[in-house]
Formats: C-alpha cells, sequence, structure tokens
C-alpha cells in the first residue's frame, strides 16, 4: 500500500482542477422457501392438512396443528417457520395489547429457532424483523381507523377473506389516504385470484405514496401470475426506485431474476484510493495494493483520493452551509468519480489502447457516458451518508434512476431482447 500525504500534492492538483401485512408477507405464503425435514415420511396427512389449511389463508386453525408437528419433527426448519407465521398472525386475532405484544414475541423466537436449522427464506427474514419486544404496526394516528384496520387483519388472518376487505374498505373510507387500506384490498383480491382488481388496488395504493416500494412488488406478482412477464419486470424494478435500501424493495426482481436464470449486470467497482484525516491539515491518501505502479489507474485513483480530500475540509463547507458537520454525499461522489473518469479519457496509454484498463472502470466509463453517474453512485456505492441524498435526487431524477435500471441494470428476458 502507497500512502501520499496531501499537504505535499495539493498545489499539484490544485492546477489539474483550476453518490406488516403483515406487508412483507403477504404474497409470499403460497410457496415459501423453506430448508424442509431432509427425511420427511412419504405419506403425512397431518402435514398435508396443516399445509392446505395454511396455503387457504386459515393461519389460526393451522397454528395448533403445526405446532404439533414442531414438536413431533424438531428437525423440520419448513414447519417451524410456518408455525412461527401462523403465531404471528394469531396475534392480530386477539382484542388484549398485551396477549398480541405476548404472541408476536413467541412468533419471533420460533423464528429464531427455523434459522438456527438453517432457514434463510425471505420469508422467515421478514418474520424475524418483528421487533423483538413485540411493538406491533399502528396503521394510522387516527384511532378509529386503526381499530377498522386491526380488526379487518384479525379477519385475514382468519381466512375470512370477504369481511377483511370489507374492513379495509370501511377503513380507505374513514381515510381515502390510509396506504396500507387500499394495499390490503388487492392483496385479498390477489389471494382470491381475481388479478385485474388486484392489480387496480394495487396502483391506487401507488397514487397515495409512490415512495412506498410494496404495491409496486405486489402488483409485479400479480402480473406474474397473469404471464406478463415483461410488465412484472417493470413493477418490480419500480419498486426498487421507491425505496433501493430495503431488503423488501428486491426480494420481487430477485424472484423475477431466478425464474427466468438471469443475473445484474452490477459493476463492481473495488475503490483504488481511502483517505484518512491524522488533524484538521494532514490528511493521508492511501491507493490500494491491488492498483500497480504502472496501472493505468494509478494516477485517476491518485486524483480521486485528491478531491475527496479536499471535499472532507473546506469543499463540503462551501457547498452545504447547513451541514452542522461534514458527510459524504451524492455530490462529492459523483464529482469525485467524474475526475477520476476524466484523467482516465485524457491518458495516452487510455486513447490507445482502452482494453487495458480495468474492466469495472471501462464499465463506469460506459455508465457516465450513458448519464447514469449518479444512479450508479446511489445504487452501487451508497453508504449511510450518500444514502440521505437519495429522496431528493428520486423526487427530481425519478425516471433516470428507472432508466439505470431498466437499460444497463436489469437485464430483459430472452424472448423480449430478442424481439
Amino acid at each position: 500500500m502507497r500512502r501520499l500525504k496531501l499537504c505535499t500534492l495539493l498545489l499539484v492538483f490544485t492546477f489539474f482542477l483550476s453518490m406488516f401485512h403483515s406487508d412483507a408477507f403477504a404474497q409470499t405464503l403460497d410457496k415459501p422457501e423453506t430448508k424442509q425435514d431432509e427425511n420427511p415420511p412419504k405419506s403425512d396427512p397431518e402435514r398435508e392438512h396443516a399445509i392446505e389449511l395454511y396455503k387457504q389463508g386459515k393461519f389460526v386453525s393451522a397454528m395448533p396443528l403445526f405446532e404439533k408437528l414442531a414438536a413431533d419433527r424438531p428437525t423440520d426448519a419448513g414447519v417451524r417457520e410456518s408455525f412461527a407465521y401462523c403465531v404471528l398472525q394469531y396475534s392480530g386475532t386477539l382484542s388484549e395489547p398485551e396477549l398480541r405484544r405476548k404472541a408476536r414475541i413467541r412468533a419471533r423466537k420460533i423464528a429464531l429457532e427455523a434459522k438456527s436449522m438453517g432457514d434463510t427464506s425471505q420469508l422467515l427474514q421478514a418474520i424475524l424483523e418483528t421487533p423483538e419486544d413485540g411493538t406491533e404496526p399502528k396503521f394510522s394516528d387516527r384511532k378509529e381507523v386503526d381499530d377498522v384496520m386491526k380488526s379487518a387483519e384479525a379477519d385475514f388472518s382468519r381466512g375470512d377473506l370477504d369481511k377483511a376487505r370489507q374492513g379495509y374498505e370501511r377503513a380507505l373510507l374513514l381515510d381515502p389516504r390510509n396506504y396500507d387500506a387500499a394495499l390490503f384490498i388487492g392483496d385479498v383480491y390477489f389471494k382470491q385470484h381475481v388479478l385485474g382488481s388486484s392489480g387496480e388496488w394495487f396502483a391506487q395504493a401507488i397514487k397515495i405514496d409512490p415512495n412506498r416500494e410494496t404495491a409496486y412488488r405486489y402488483w409485479g406478482d400479480a402480473l406474474t401470475a397473469l404471464g406478463k412477464n415483461d410488465e412484472a419486470r417493470a413493477k418490480y424494478i419500480d419498486a426498487i426506485v421507491a425505496d433501493p435500501y430495503t431488503r423488501r424493495s428486491s426480494v420481487g426482481l430477485t424472484n423475477w431474476l431466478q425464474r427466468n436464470k438471469l443475473t445484474l449486470n452490477s459493476v463492481q467497482l473495488k475503490d483504488g484510493a481511502a483517505i484518512t484525516r491524522e488533524d484538521d491539515k494532514n490528511i493521508n491518501i492511501t491507493l490500494d495494493s491491488s492498483v500497480g505502479k504502472h496501472d493505468p489507474a494509478s494516477s485517476a485513483w491518485l486524483m480521486y483520493g485528491m478531491n475527496r480530500a479536499l471535499w472532507s475540509g473546506d469543499k463540503f463547507k462551501k457547498e452545504f452551509p447547513n451541514e452542522p458537520k461534514y458527510r459524504r454525499t451524492l455530490r462529492e461522489e459523483a464529482d469525485c468519480l467524474s475526475v477520476m473518469i476524466s484523467s482516465l479519457k485524457e491518458q495516452k496509454d487510455y486513447k490507445k489502447h482502452p482494453e487495458k484498463l480495468d474492466a469495472s472502470l471501462q464499465e463506469l466509463i460506459k455508465i457516465q457516458d450513458a448519464g447514469f453517474l449518479e444512479p450508479f453512485v446511489l445504487l452501487s456505492r451508497a453508504d449511510n451518508d450518500i444514502a440521505q441524498d437519495y429522496a431528493s435526487y428520486r423526487d427530481t431524477h425519478r425516471e433516470n434512476v428507472r432508466r439505470y435500471l431498466d437499460e444497463y441494470l436489469v437485464p430483459k428476458a430472452p424472448e423480449s431482447a430478442a424481439k
């Protein structure tokens, strides 16, 4: 590793200069991805009956069956996961808040047992997002609306889908801006295989709040069930545009990619330079050992590091006078990468033999040339600080984020790409 003091390079650099339904669960129930018992019985009517009730959405009826199965088959992670989910749904049917809280704590404990057996399914991960203290979700700040929603949720957990839908409709009449009510009406229709109506209600939820990912993802599932593969892909992309930093938002797209045997066209850009501040006057720039002395990227990464060093000082204060202290920003990272790319393009070796450049840097140049540098930073290089800039960028450049995903990151299905 090579370390350079900023104070010895600053003049040179200045000359060159002059990124609960139950809501996570509802549509993963038909085919939960779980680690099953390695030696299940060939015929198991008791288990089959429990699974049938589960698929019908009759979680309260299925719960005692899964509890017995979990005791009889202690190595079956799939049974334990289903048991955990049934307990979680059962909690919503209880009238006393303290009993609901205890049931939710119990569901999480059972889910942790399934995890210890090797279960890594998406459904299990969602169950484990239940707070350790059993705090339940609140559907509205208005008690009347919240009570109606919780009553409808209890009907949903008992498998009475028509009554649940009527409850959600009442909640929406009381509060036409209630996202969950519109979303859950669509989900009920999805469970009843009325897929056209489900899509209409997911669209209604999106109108209420276009920056929540769930309705896009659920709509994608409905379109998948209708065989509309390309349209489903579009909705899964929209889910990520809405909220790229939650695990849930990528679930639909991940499943879509797996079904179509595809992988993301991601660019893994390894940092070639890092900065560390010794004090207010001295900042170290460290070039990674992977960047060789005669590597055409060496001087470019040095430029990147020096620009970051400037940003961590006075440049940040000038660009963000209202920020109380320094943080890494989208503007900084995009600027530093842009300076690095300009440096690469100006090198004689690059112009004569661009293929000698590291593949990830070649891709980075293509990304900038296409106008996607900011989306690249936000989706591929964001830390907690940079992520703070996403909402404002999305509000003004939503289509650019979407185009980056659609045109660059997410491949099209083979039959679509051939058109």
